[in-house]
């Protein structure tokens, strides 16, 4: 054998390997994402277990996984998530949001309709500096206290939170996990979403309170035991003064998102560095702070960016991004109306957590293909506002939904996966409509 047929051999022997390579990478991926979307293994265990095949396989080692840029973990993410949470977790044992809640019970004056607005407002309201699971898990508890003070059927309530909840996230890069992940890849800002995502998140919060008068209209027809007269939001409050300086520091952390660019810090500083000073005027401890870390929502997310970046790797996320933009070609409010509505679908039956980490990197070839690139891209806003609404679909779309069934069938008032669905649907489906037509208007006709 000469030296050109062993070239040859040895090229279709590489090709060879690359190809069980591939076929192995996106194997395990499946395998992988079955196991996170059936909920047959905890999602958190499922992702490190598809990790370590990749790891076995060659796949991934510790520069790809912790130092890449393109394949490993988005540590901006994380670091996002983890100061946010610090400061959510301070906030928390101020009674802020408990005072919120009771405010809505006490000003609802026991009216079951005016006691359904307020519960999309009072969830609406936070849900753009908090995550969903997070603005759920300090709502739902008081709902049920005022609705068996009132003598209410707690469901309707409870499922108009997971609505409002999922929602109202949209409206800011921190306010839903999907957000921060597009946000991170697309490099688009907080006041990107302020102005793109914002203005169609106040429509539809406007538009879920009228649907859900319509959806739930019976049950708001009983009667109630106006027991709201010796409702005081002000008891829940624990320590004003430690309430007020964390306020002013929340304050300062907003408008240093909204100026990040000007400031030059990346979000996951201003967080950070907002974390550290809640820590500081709060005089909270470790054990108070720490403990309302979501260490499995971390965790998860690490082992969700190393997996997908193991299927970058081996140029499936690559290829997929090339044969989607070839099919796009100059239709891009044809790609817009498919990410929107195909997000959403898929995003409805599975976590969308994960749907969106291995979709983000296929809509940014789409986006650099595009006649429209950059934050301007209607293709980025499709993206976010199908994977966000598609969370109201199913019982298990997000995390914040199947919180709340858990929290309401612990409470002896459970709601069924078909219940839940089927108004999710109807609420998914309205405002998929009302979001179309916003990003044909306003990107495609205005």
């Amino acid at each position: 054998m000469d030296l050109r047929d062993l070239t040859v051999v040895r090229a279709f022997e590489a090709a060879a390997t690359d190809h069980r390579l591939v076929v192995a990478a996106v194997a395990i991926f499946a395998v992988t994402y079955a196991f996170i979307a059936t909920e047959k293994v905890h999602r958190v265990a499922a992702a490190l277990g598809g990790v370590a095949a990749m790891t076995v396989i060659g796949l991934v080692d510790a520069d790809s996984a912790f130092f890449d840029r393109e394949t490993g973990v988005d540590w901006n993410v994380i670091f996002l998530l983890f100061g946010m949470m610090v400061i959510v977790g301070i906030l928390k044992h101020t009674g802020l949001f408990e005072a919120l809640a009771l405010w809505a019970a006490r000003t609802s004056r026991g009216d079951p309709r005016r006691l359904l607005a307020l519960t999309v407002l009072v969830t609406a309201v936070p849900s753009p500096i908090l995550d969903n699971v997070t603005t759920v898990l300090l709502v739902t508890p008081v709902i049920l206290q005022v609705c068996a003070r009132l003598g209410l059927a707690p469901a309707p309530y409870l499922m108009t939170v997971v609505f409002a909840a999922n929602i109202g996230g949209m409206a800011t890069l921190i306010g839903d996990p999907p957000n921060i992940i597009i946000a991170s890849r697309g490099d688009l800002t907080f006041n990107d979403f302020l102005v793109h995502s914002l203005p169609i998140t106040v429509v539809l919060i406007a538009g879920l309170m009228l649907l859900c008068r319509f959806l739930f209209r019976r049950e708001l027809d009983e009667p109630t035991y106006n027991d709201v007269a010796d409702i005081r939001p002000a008891v829940a409050i624990t320590d004003a003064p430690r309430l007020v300086r964390c306020l002013v520091v929340l304050a300062v952390v907003m408008v240093a998102f909204s100026l990040h660019h000007t400031l030059h810090f990346d979000p996951s500083i201003v967080a950070m560095l907002g974390a550290g000073a809640m820590v500081v005027v709060s005089g909270a401890t470790p054990e108070e702070f720490l403990a309302e870390i979501e260490w499995t929502t971390l965790a998860f997310f690490m082992a969700l960016f190393v997996l997908v970046g193991a299927l970058v790797e081996v140029g499936v996320i690559g290829d997929l991004g090339a044969m989607a933009a070839d099919a796009m070609g100059e239709h891009e409010l044809l790609a817009s109306t498919v990410l929107l509505f195909g997000s959403a679908v898929v995003g409805g039956f599975v976590d969308n957590i994960p749907y969106t980490a291995a979709t983000v990197p296929i809509v940014d070839d789409l986006v650099a293909a595009s006649p429209n690139d950059g934050s301007g891209s209607p293709l980025w806003w499709s993206f976010v506002l199908g994977a966000d609404l598609g969370g109201n679909t199913t019982a298990v779309a997000a995390g914040a939904n199947v919180v709340v069934l858990g929290l309401a069938a612990r409470a002896g008032h459970p709601i069924s996966f078909w219940t839940f669905t089927r108004y999710g649907m109807l609420v998914t489906a309205s405002s998929l409509a009302v979001a179309w037509v916003y990003v044909w208007l306003r990107y495609f006709v205005l």
